[in-house]
Formats: C-alpha cells, sequence, structure tokens
C-alpha cells in the first residue's frame, strides 16, 4: 500500500454504521481484557517487588495497548458513553489511594503529592478524547490531548495515538497492524544500555516497549473463545490488586 492509499484510508475511514460489524479486528474483548489484566498483574508485581527483573516489565507491556484496543470497541458499540466515562472516573478516583501507596509511598507519608496519577486518569481522558473525535467535538479532542500530555499521567498521549490507529482502521485489519508495529519500531534503536529493563542484544539496545507487539495478535486477529465474564470484576480488579501490593509493601 502506497503513502497515497494510506492517506486515504486515514482521512476518509468508513462509517461507524448503526446495526451489525463496527470493525473488523478482534470482539472477543473478555478473552482480551482478561489477557490484559494477567499481563498487568505482572508487570505491577515487577515493578513493586522485583524493579530491575526485565522479564516481568516485559510480559506487562501488552497490557496497555490492549486496554487502549477494548476501549475503542466500547467508544463503538456502548450505548451510553457517558456511564462508560462515569465509570472510568469513578475507578479512577477509588484506585488512586491504593495506586499511590502501592507503588509511591513516599508522595503519601512526605510529600503530599499525588500528581502521580493511576492508569485509569490516562483511559479517562483518552477516551473522552477519541469521543471528541468520533462526534467532531475537536475542543474536546484537543482538550483531553493537552491534558495527558502535559501531566504526570502514565503513558502520557500514547492512549490516544493507539486509539486513533483502532479506531481510523477499524475495517482495514492489516493497516491497523501495519501503524501499529510501525508506532514501536523506534524502540529499536531508542534503548539505554543502563536501563536494566533494556534488552541487548549484540551491540543493539532495544527499548524495553517494543515489547508491546506482543499485543497485535489478539488485537487484529478474531478469535471466539466464547469466554464471559461479568464487566465489574475487570473494573474491580484494578484497586484490588494494588491494594493487595500496598498490604505485602507495608508488611514487609
Amino acid at each position: 500500500m502506497n503513502a497515497s492509499a494510506i492517506r486515504r484510508a486515514l482521512t476518509t475511514p468508513a462509517a461507524v454504521p448503526e446495526t451489525g460489524p463496527r470493525l473488523r479486528t478482534n470482539l472477543d474483548t473478555d478473552l482480551l481484557k482478561l489477557a490484559a489484566i494477567v499481563s498487568m498483574l505482572v508487570d505491577h508485581i515487577g515493578g513493586a517487588f522485583f524493579p530491575e527483573v526485565g522479564v516481568f516489565r516485559w510480559i506487562g507491556r501488552p497490557a496497555f495497548p490492549i486496554f487502549c484496543y477494548c476501549m475503542t470497541v466500547g467508544l463503538l458499540y456502548t450505548r451510553n458513553i457517558k456511564r462508560y466515562l462515569a465509570r472510568l472516573a469513578l475507578f479512577a478516583l477509588v484506585s488512586q489511594p491504593f495506586y499511590i501507596l502501592a507503588f509511591h509511598p513516599h508522595d503519601w507519608s512526605q510529600d503530599m503529592n499525588w500528581a502521580n496519577w493511576n492508569i485509569f486518569f490516562t483511559l479517562f481522558l483518552s477516551l473522552l478524547a477519541m469521543y471528541g473525535w468520533k462526534e467532531r467535538k475537536w475542543w474536546l479532542f484537543l482538550g483531553g490531548l493537552f491534558i495527558v500530555s502535559w501531566w504526570n499521567f502514565d503513558y502520557s498521549g500514547t492512549g490516544i495515538q493507539l486509539m486513533l490507529i483502532f479506531f481510523l482502521c477499524r475495517n482495514r485489519p492489516k493497516l491497523g497492524a501495519l501503524l501499529y508495529t510501525a508506532s514501536y519500531l523506534p524502540a529499536l534503536w531508542s534503548g539505554y544500555a543502563e536501563d536494566p529493563l533494556c534488552l541487548t542484544l549484540g551491540g543493539l539496545t532495544i527499548d524495553w516497549t517494543i515489547f508491546a507487539l506482543l499485543a497485535a495478535p489478539l488485537i487484529f486477529l478474531p478469535t471466539h473463545s466464547g469466554l464471559k465474564i461479568p464487566k465489574w470484576f475487570f473494573y474491580l480488579f484494578y484497586p484490588a490488586h494494588l491494594a493487595i501490593i500496598a498490604l505485602i509493601q507495608f508488611i514487609r
């Protein structure tokens, strides 16, 4: 596919239909969410207890792209986007004390600095911005992008970048997979040898974000597991596992 074809595909995506399939990538979202929370759990165990053991963090890299993809599915299929956003905002607030205690305890006990925001805030702002994009409310898109990029949110504007790829290429999975892969290729030459989480192969130091490419098959290749898990499980899992990590940090 040449550059002009890619440009046309991104600037003139097919309209979102009112009924029927709205994207041609993976709709097996319960399986995707389960994979994402397992990946996230391994990542957080590594971050909290084994910060210099790279394999934990490598396994955790697919979690965020999968969450962003599942939010894109939600953006296209949810009946009430305002309720969806409200759930994300609620669990962002509920999770914040546990997140601080688990990963930034000095912010709580010494500095009273809560400006290290948990991932639910990033997901909320990314979805809000993409809702603005979908509805052509450009002020909402630009406002969400500015806030998530300017302040100290995990992954900054990467969530919006990924959701744009998933949304604009919803009917062109091959193009989506190509752009998704391309977005992580700079990791091949941007690693630092001093970073224990980076992967060194010969004389090449690869940034650990490259492992986010492990999410691509799950996102772009449809699966049909038939797995059904109550949606509240995925929301509750986040603050619950943070609370357990915080408790272990306190008693050890």
